[in-house]
């Protein structure tokens, strides 16, 4: 069972969403809170994906985002916001979320998003992806992400264009006839050869390092 914990500061947004949530067999919403006191209603529950609302009044999204993500046994963390806010999906992204969806997003997108998380994947609304691969390659860094997938071996490279074409662990041990403890060392020792980084930001990198190659699937 996949446990989700919802933060909105607007009542009828958590409900909605967790009416949605609640429908699937395989996943429960276990807390829900408005932004006050919403790392510690995360932290009492045994949370496996948080939906946090990018932008709440009182209550910064990015700050419950930073105190949840470096927390012993955090979330994955997806940031849920409205059309117009797209330009802090970079900053949100290198804070250490793994997802961006957008609250208008249908039922069956939610519900995918969130087992998708859950699984070790990642997520970005198409509204934000775009920007998102854009701003990084025109960072003009290409150097320094060629420098940093240079400290892979040629099995981690392998594992690391699979994560940037958007495969969770699963998906990628049975495109390479793996094991998936293996393909979850092999993307643990890659995230942090890589100094870190969550699987969006080793995605970017990997465009950026020339990985996925020209005309490949970039989504």
């Amino acid at each position: 069972m996949i446990r989700v914990a919802v933060v909105d500061d607007e009542p009828v947004v958590r409900a909605g969403l967790r009416l949605i949530l609640d429908s699937a067999d395989d996943i429960r919403v276990v807390a829900e809170a408005g932004g006050v006191g919403a790392v510690e209603s995360v932290r009492s529950h045994r949370v496996d994906v948080l939906l946090l609302d990018i932008r709440m009044p009182g209550v910064d999204g990015m700050s419950v985002l930073r105190r949840t993500v470096g927390a012993p046994g955090a979330p994955v963390v997806a940031m849920l916001t409205s059309f117009g806010l797209e330009e802090y999906v970079e900053e949100a992204l290198r804070a250490g979320a793994a997802g961006f969806l957008m609250k208008n997003s249908s039922p069956e997108q939610l519900v995918h998003a969130v087992r998708t998380l859950a699984a070790g994947g990642r997520v970005l609304a198409p509204e934000a992806a775009g920007p998102v691969i854009e701003g990084y390659l025109a960072s003009g860094h290409d150097a320094e992400a060629v420098g940093l997938v240079g400290r892979l071996s040629r099995r981690e490279l392998q594992v690391l264009a699979q994560v940037a074409a958007g495969h969770n662990n699963l998906g990628i041990a049975q495109r390479m006839h793996l094991a998936h403890g293996t393909v979850k060392d092999h993307v643990s020792s890659v995230l942090t050869k890589l100094g870190g980084l969550n699987r969006v930001q080793a995605a970017v990198v990997a465009d950026r390092a020339g990985l996925l190659g020209p005309g490949r699937d970039r989504s």
